[in-house]
């Protein structure tokens, strides 16, 4: 497709330019080209972070730095490198991994911005959700909705890690970002554990209960049922050419994702699979869970082992390719795309 060019700058229309300017105006066909693309252009850079090699050893040294109170959550941030200092990992999306060590509480506080947490390392911290506590073990996928009170705590004997991802740019671009501290460091538990799995997590519902948020009322979403989902998957039929076994977290109350602009996803990549070319608007952030392997995106190759994440940029063409039998972890911003009739995706030749 042919790019817009900008109109000659001629001496007379840059006086013009230059006359308006005091007045806040600028002239559109200077700036159209830029505005309007024929296809996405974007800062966002295929990146790779080895978790044990590379960042575990300075999420640690953080650990000894500064207490999870004092930092009021101890994050270091996945910063992509096409967007060097403004903390983010997507252009859309915020991701950071954050450590609680035995014994450490991160205080309660609530904001407007949605989080996740996929967790990476340790067994039996717990985050607690407006009254509800859950306990955390690898894999797991825990939603944190928009305005609703949150504390972790480690209270097992090893440190605990997590990623965090957050739809921080989406809110600050709308202008809608409120955060409050909570009252006490540790917020009470009013509802015992389990309570809101028993209630959404079955197929079920209770029977006059009516959703009041986009958010799924289910808000620790097990590994080890996601994985089993997965395997039986995996013996009713072959890989999808493009995307292997793959299923994406789901609010039981509509059908929708399971938050409302955030969509994550799960899939099984079978050892030696291949995909086929694929690429779509949402830029996504993966995370090894299980296995081994490469992603590859225009020249870059991305080789992933369990534990580490890695991003691909929006309208990027890659392929995956699994060493030995693979799971991953991804997250988006597909549902605020698809909600605005902006998402689109193409597969091989397309």
């Amino acid at each position: 497709m042919a790019t817009q060019q900008a109109p000659a700058r001629t001496a007379e229309r840059q006086a013009f330019y230059d006359t308006i300017a005091p007045y806040n105006l600028a002239p559109l066909w200077e700036k159209l080209h830029h505005l309007v693309t024929p296809e996405p252009v974007t800062q966002c850079r295929p990146h790779l972070w080895h978790y044990d090699e590379d960042v575990r050893p300075h999420l640690m040294r953080a650990g000894g730095l500064i207490s999870a109170m004092e930092a009021t959550r101890r994050v270091l941030i996945l910063e992509n490198p096409g967007y060097a200092g403004e903390a983010t990992v997507t252009g859309s999306l915020f991701a950071g991994l954050q450590l609680i060590l035995p014994g450490e509480v991160a205080p309660a506080h609530r904001h407007t911005q949605s989080a996740l947490r996929f967790i990476i390392e340790g067994h039996g911290a717990y985050t607690a959700v407006d009254g509800e506590r859950t306990t955390m073990q690898p894999g797991d996928f825990v939603i944190t909705p928009s305005w609703t009170w949150h504390d972790h705590g480690n209270e097992s004997a090893e440190p605990m890690v997590w990623l965090d991802g957050l739809d921080i740019q989406i809110v600050k671009l709308l202008g809608a970002s409120f955060a409050e501290p909570g009252a006490a460091d540790v917020q009470a538990v009013t509802r015992p554990e389990g309570d809101s799995f028993a209630r959404f997590g079955h197929n079920l519902l209770p029977i006059d209960w009516k959703p009041e948020v986009k958010t799924s009322p289910v808000f620790n979403y097990p590994y080890e049922m996601s994985r089993a989902a997965l395997a039986a998957l995996a013996k009713n039929g072959p890989p999808d050419p493009y995307h292997g076994h793959k299923m994406r977290y789901v609010n039981p109350a509509t059908g929708e994702w399971a938050m409302p602009t955030i969509g994550t996803a799960i899939q099984l990549l079978p050892q030696g699979f291949a995909s086929l070319s694929y690429r779509a608007t949402d830029a996504t952030v993966y995370v090894c869970v299980e296995g081994g392997g490469e992603t590859r995106v225009g020249d870059a190759v991305l080789n992933w082992r369990p534990r580490d994440i890695f991003v691909v940029p929006g309208w990027a063409a890659h392929t995956h390719h699994a060493g030995a039998e693979s799971v991953l972890f991804s997250f988006s911003d597909r549902p605020v795309q698809e909600k605005l009739g902006l998402w689109r995706e193409s597969r091989g030749n397309e």
